[in-house]
């Protein structure tokens, strides 16, 4: 049995570094193309016993759960370390599209964010998780740009996310330069323009 890329040894006397160990595993078997997301997939992967799973998390769903918020915060996290230098967008799309195209570039990044969708889809109480991402860049850009233009460019990302993820490449960074100029410019429904 392996440890998880990057989590804690699970011990006996560390209850909470094997739970952190079992939700690691299984966020790493959600993103993984091709796993299956099983009990004993996850104690494999973590290195703990098979009843330990059980002990932590009564139900896969419970599980599934727990990992995509452990998923969910690392986007967030993500975010918040490059939030300062997106803006101001409007000033330089350039920089902001190569951030974005960086983290098109990460595949797990990309397989971690599809996986949330796929799950909100299926299981509306995981929407508020999956979206989070979105709105939370949505009320970063609106002070900047206005809500529709915000918008737009959030789901202009959400798109080339799911480009990124049927592709070996992601939209480069001339064209998400191009689309991100575009969005910013285009014409607004709103009483009041922030630019």
């Amino acid at each position: 049995m392996t440890t998880p890329k990057g989590g804690p040894a699970p011990g006996r006397r560390d209850p909470e570094g094997r739970r952190r160990a079992i939700i690691a595993a299984a966020g790493e078997l959600i993103v993984e193309p091709g796993a299956t997301l099983t009990h004993r997939a996850v104690a494999a992967r973590a290195g703990v016993s098979l009843g330990s799973t059980t002990q932590y998390f009564a139900s896969l769903e419970e599980l599934r759960a727990a990992a995509l918020t452990q998923l969910s915060d690392e986007i967030d996290a993500d975010l918040a370390a490059v939030e300062d230098d997106l803006l101001p967008l409007e000033d330089a799309p350039e920089r902001s599209a190569a951030i974005m195209h960086e983290f098109l570039r990460d595949t797990r990044q990309v397989r971690t964010d599809l996986a949330l969708m796929a799950a909100a889809m299926s299981d509306p109480s995981l929407r508020d998780l999956a979206l989070r991402w979105s709105d939370r860049l949505t009320d970063i850009l609106e002070p900047h740009l206005g809500r529709d233009r915000a918008s737009a460019i959030v789901l202009y990302l959400d798109g080339a996310t799911m480009h990124a993820g049927l592709h070996d490449d992601p939209v480069s960074t001339a064209e998400m330069t191009a689309a991100i100029r575009a969005l910013v410019a285009m014409p607004t429904t709103e009483g009041s323009d922030p630019r």
